[in-house]
């Protein structure tokens, strides 16, 4: 399903609109807007039932306080979908600053507004889940193909001795509406942000520092909100990052999982084992290593190169937690990667959208751009095509049409005239690339920097009088 989010006054970019592709792609050069076009959306995507919320009637709250079972018209909810989401992404722009870790009042005049299409399809859907009230599962909900009807059963009354009372279904029945309505619309985000190699590096000191945090939750009084001291100790970081630091804290739990892609398709992680020459692997007491192919060492992360590092958490995503449906996040995915293996790491994006997961690439790699240009001009029934393809070892996975894939270009440019202004002024925007399904795309910054190159060294070979 669409989507198509509009962005103003964020940093540096002025005003900017784009829409998810299977495959998005963010060019541009340095201090572009590129990273908080990408921090922006992840913000949204992790934490939108949070400023999304449904309006739940006094008597749907008594009815499961009295019956274990309530049945929910969902037509009413599809209705209001529209009005629901804008003013949920009003109340996420006031976050802005939280979401970003910045100074108060930093974001104060950014706006950001999300428009998909009216989820009239969820009535023929099927969908079915639970809802956990202190990490117990509480509420189950499904509603069958066909029908417009949400089925709520409330599984449990008490909790750890803990009531579940009207606050708590109120709760329980908002997030599950909005379960229902936007989760085909809002795919699960997963990030690897540009500060990666920095947060596997220093693993254990922030392992501690977790540890220490940990601590001083269980001394703290009862009347202490732990989520106020978690809180309190990211409110520096950027919520991506915060993100990309539970994860690569919580990697002990995480290997006891298999992705999709492991349990299908393993060949595609021999290929990524082979871009980072060797495989992953934590042992007792959470102790991360690299274990090079051929070879019985184990290196730890700050020993291990920065390639090895800057991998670290797409590794362990498309091994271990990779589910259809979702979004891989990555900002600047060349980072400290060698030119191949910026060709390679761009075929396996390719892979990963061809099995069912969206990727979202912000990126100044002509490398990357190239070498996905080359998997969509390959994409045709030609014979030339198809012998080119064998020749350089291209497979049909890696192969995608151009209808899959987004391009923007972040750059400055003349903006609409607002109201007030007597002329346009310059601004930084996104300006979406030309795909053509037999050339590819068009990415004119590349381009112009290596004619420019080009021209020089032409010159300095040449221009002797």
């Amino acid at each position: 399903m669409s989507m198509r989010i509009h962005l103003k006054n964020l940093g540096i970019l002025k005003q900017a609109e784009f829409s998810l592709g299977d495959l998005t792609i963010i060019c541009g050069e340095n201090n572009t807007g590129k990273t908080y076009i990408a921090y922006a959306l992840y913000g949204f995507l992790d934490s939108w039932r949070k400023y999304i919320s449904f309006p739940v009637s006094d008597a749907q709250i008594q009815s499961l306080l009295t019956n274990p079972v309530i049945k929910i018209d969902l037509a009413q909810y599809v209705e209001m979908a529209n009005h629901v989401l804008a003013e949920g992404c009003r109340q996420y722009a006031n976050q802005l600053d939280t979401i970003f870790g910045a100074r108060e009042g930093t974001f104060r005049n950014s706006e950001i507004s999300i428009q998909i299409g009216k989820p009239n399809d969820i009535l023929d859907k099927e969908y079915k889940g639970i809802t956990e009230f202190n990490k117990a599962q509480a509420f189950d909900y499904f509603k069958e193909k066909g029908t417009g009807e949400l089925t709520v059963l409330q599984g449990l009354t008490m909790v750890n001795g803990e009531e579940i009372g009207p606050l708590a279904i109120e709760d329980a029945i908002r997030s599950i509406i909005g379960s229902v309505v936007f989760t085909d619309f809002f795919p699960s985000p997963f990030i690897a942000s540009a500060e990666r190699t920095g947060v596997a590096i220093f693993r254990k000191e922030l392992s501690f520092a977790r540890d220490r945090l940990l601590d001083k939750m269980a001394r703290a009084d009862k009347k202490t909100d732990p989520r106020e001291l978690l809180s309190k100790a990211y409110q520096n970081y950027p919520q991506p990052i915060g993100g990309d630091v539970d994860f690569i804290r919580q990697l002990e739990d995480i290997v006891k999982k298999k992705s999709f892609i492991a349990k299908e398709h393993p060949e595609l992680l021999e290929d990524f084992s082979d871009i980072i020459g060797g495989d992953y692997n934590v042992v007792q007491y959470d102790q991360l290593y690299y274990v090079p192919k051929g070879t019985r060492l184990k290196l730890t992360m700050d020993q291990s190169s920065s390639a090895v590092r800057s991998l670290v958490d797409i590794g362990f995503y498309v091994r271990y937690v990779a589910r259809k449906g979702d979004l891989l996040m990555v900002d600047e995915p060349e980072l400290n990667l060698h030119p191949e293996n910026q060709r390679r790491i761009a075929r396996l994006f390719a892979r990963l959208v061809n099995l069912g997961v969206k990727v979202f690439i912000t990126t100044h790699s002509d490398y990357i751009v190239k070498e996905l240009n080359t998997l969509i001009m390959l994409n045709h029934d030609k014979p030339h095509l198809k012998r080119i393809a064998e020749e350089n070892g291209y497979r049909q996975s890696e192969l995608i049409s151009s209808n899959q894939v987004k391009v923007y270009m972040a750059r400055e440019e003349l903006m609409p005239l607002e109201e007030g202004q007597k002329r346009r002024r310059r601004g930084y925007t996104l300006v979406e690339a030309d795909i053509d399904p037999e050339l590819g795309i068009e990415a004119p910054s590349f381009d112009e920097t290596i004619d420019d190159m080009n021209r020089i060294q032409k010159d300095i070979v040449w221009g002797v009088e």
